[in-house]
């Protein structure tokens, strides 16, 4: 089970990479496929003419000039502010009248059925996860290559024939419902998950009896941005709820999520018995997330007020409450600031292993004793590195901590004892990124899955019990028809305007000739303690082979690709270094002869989506082409709708003076002007 810190950061990363570094959508490549000659001789309206040659009359869009919002004397006009409510008739007719603008171009184009068939055909290889343990059997994630999700199978042992435990392709018949987390109880008998409809995070939780997968009657709903941690008992779980509001909870609406409470629920009881046991009416922002020390005796509760890399740690004695979970339960406050980050790890009876980043950017490992808790009596376990950053620890075999690094934005995984922090070993990898690790304190072995830009799977596996200790090779995935030695990877570090050097992987054909005639995709984030790692794209590997594309990827500030002062220099007041730090790696790339401007496309989703617009508003002229992906746009409002404010810690928020005059820098640039420009 993910813990809350987990969950959240997993959660981010998933979305970065569906909408993203993954670029599984054919807009992705029909955006390609536009700046190559090869591709001009397709993308044709009906009439014949080129693209390059057609011109668009787009709708006539109302403006209501009577809104006038003041921020701190300043009177900022905001005629569009209508769109703000997406389920009114004029909002759906801008969107219809947009969609009938754009769907025929899309349609005209030829050269799209070309892509879409081959991108099924490299697409359709077999997925994997990671095996993990719960109770006697094992359980992964297996998709046959085109299915819409992966499928839950279980196995006896790793030699026996897997068969389908849970398929959430069965869910809908559209497909529109999907897996949104999942916790198995300890004894690995109860199995709870979430399912998600249509993409909202509103995540409704049902339970399964492991045995015969038998569905039980428990249904958990208004539930989202949730923690599922059963009690070793298999009684029951701890999950997060929100109260009833008013309108809507689709996904769609756009109202403010405050108050969000913890919850535990019995098995076989009705939700509305389930009991409440920690909520903060005083603080309607902060959100919660239990987990179960591994153990069973203690519930550490972590809280958070934003998407900054800080938390307050509390926790529960269950031997405190012998008649058992009744009501609030009596929290002891361990850390009751959001000065740093505290990720429990494991503990051995009252002393608790912790990874934080207090007084320490990239992280450390410190033990925290219970029964002595005063900070003075806090022992340092693992040392912050001289450069590299911990990305997760965890504890396995009893006694043995696995802890992964990020050295120049590729993992390296290390093994530890946890008793003295003497380390034991390190385990080879290639350039590239740990995307799964199991392996829990009471299992005997660990599976980690590893990826780069032309390998989409290697998963290892390593029995704990034998020495000398030998990882091999479980299962390594391979796509038909494409050779990864054609291609080569670079990572090149470039200076930014400040001389700081900013690391970016260029991905292309071997024997590319640097004369700035080829196409580029230039993807960047620069956000919210996010590393931006090497992955596995289809699409984007497509753009490489076939259109003889650059691919590259700038690891630029506000990531966490150098731990907490690489995030920092990204935020808040120093977000203009995000978007100059891109802008130099577009420069980059021109400079050294892998493309043009008129030939280079910039890409990015979200907070990345953000950083398109700032820079299509600053440098016009550099780029050909601009994907900004649900880019958050509106830097003055963001903050007032769903879970925007909780993005404040990263970006800032208007109703605050000082936070306003950043803001304002890069929100007033005419759109309309550097429009003009790029085309």
């Amino acid at each position: 089970m993910l813990s809350f810190h987990r969950f959240v950061g997993w959660r981010i990363r998933t979305l970065i990479r569906q909408i993203s570094i993954l670029g599984e959508s054919r807009r992705e490549v029909i955006t390609n496929c536009y700046h190559t000659q090869r591709s001009r001789r397709y993308c044709q309206k009906s009439s014949g003419q080129s693209w390059l040659k057609m011109s668009f009359q787009y709708p006539q869009v109302y403006r209501d000039e009577s809104v006038v919002d003041d921020y701190h004397g300043n009177k900022i006009h905001d005629p569009y502010s209508w769109l703000e409510d997406p389920d009114s008739e004029k909002t759906q007719a801008f969107v219809n009248a947009q969609n009938q603008l754009t769907t025929p171009f899309l349609e005209g184009c030829e050269i799209r059925d070309v892509f879409k068939e081959r991108m099924t055909e490299l697409y359709d290889y077999p997925k994997y996860s990671c095996p993990f343990k719960r109770g006697n059997r094992y359980f992964h994630f297996y998709n046959t290559g085109l299915q819409n999700q992966s499928v839950m199978y279980v196995q006896e042992d790793l030699d026996a024939e897997p068969s389908v435990f849970l398929d959430p392709n069965t869910f809908s018949e559209d497909g529109t419902v999907a897996l949104r987390g999942y916790a198995f109880s300890e004894d690995g008998e109860m199995l709870a998950y979430g399912i998600s409809v249509s993409g909202s995070d509103w995540v409704e939780i049902r339970f399964l009896q492991v045995e015969g997968a038998k569905p039980l009657e428990d249904r958990l709903e208004r539930v989202k941005f949730t923690c599922m941690a059963w009690t070793h008992d298999g009684k029951g779980l701890f999950y997060n709820s929100y109260p009833e509001q008013e309108g809507k909870s689709d996904g769609t609406e756009t109202s403010t999520n405050l108050h969000q409470k913890l919850y535990y629920h019995v098995l076989g009881t009705p939700q509305s018995t389930d009991v409440l046991c920690a909520e903060f009416p005083d603080q309607p922002k902060w959100m919660s997330g239990a987990e179960v020390s591994d153990d069973g005796r203690y519930v550490l509760l972590s809280i958070r007020e934003g998407c900054d890399p800080v938390n307050r740690l509390w926790y529960c004695d269950l031997q405190s409450v012998p008649q058992g979970i009744k009501g609030l339960l009596p929290w002891v406050k361990l850390i009751d600031n959001f000065d740093a980050e505290y990720e429990y790890v494991t503990n051995e009876g009252t002393v608790f292993t912790f990874k934080t980043n207090l007084e320490a950017p990239r992280y450390r490992l410190i033990n925290i004793d219970f029964s002595q808790p005063s900070t003075g009596s806090w022992r340092e376990l693992l040392p912050q590195h001289d450069k590299d950053v911990i990305v997760f620890a965890t504890c396995t075999y009893s006694s043995f901590l696995f802890v992964c690094f990020l050295h120049d934005v590729k993992n390296v995984l290390k093994m530890f004892r946890l008793a003295s922090g003497e380390e034991v070993r390190t385990f080879p990898l290639d350039v590239g990124s740990l995307m799964g690790f199991t392996g829990r304190k009471k299992d005997s072995e660990i599976f980690y899955y590893f990826t780069s830009f032309l390998s989409p799977a290697i998963i290892y596996h390593c029995d704990l019990t034998k020495e000398p200790l030998q990882p091999h090779v479980f299962r390594e995935v391979t796509v038909k028809g494409f050779d990864p030695s054609d291609y080569q990877t670079t990572q090149v570090f470039y200076p930014s305007k400040d001389g700081t050097q900013v690391p970016m992987f260029i991905v292309h054909k071997k024997g590319l000739q640097l004369d700035g005639s080829h196409p580029a995709f230039l993807y960047g984030y620069g956000g919210f303690n996010i590393s931006i790692t090497p992955s596995y794209s289809v699409s984007r590997l497509i753009f490489v082979r076939h259109l003889g594309g650059v691919l590259a990827v700038a690891n630029i500030r506000g990531g966490g690709e150098y731990g907490e002062t690489w995030h920092k220099g990204g935020m808040l007041a120093n977000k203009q270094n995000c978007f100059t730090d891109f802008q130099c790696a577009a420069e980059y790339l021109i400079k050294e002869g892998y493309s043009s401007p008129r030939k280079l496309t910039i890409n990015g989703g979200s907070n990345g989506g953000l950083l398109v617009g700032a820079c299509v508003n600053q440098r016009p002229e550099l780029f050909g082409c601009a994907v900004a992906q649900v880019g958050v746009m509106d830097m003055l409002k963001f903050h007032k709708f769903t879970i925007g404010h909780a993005w404040t810690t990263d970006f800032g928020c208007s109703d605050i003076k000082e936070q306003f005059d950043w803001l304002i820098k890069y929100v007033q640039h005419s759109v309309s002007n550097s429009l003009s420009q790029l085309w």
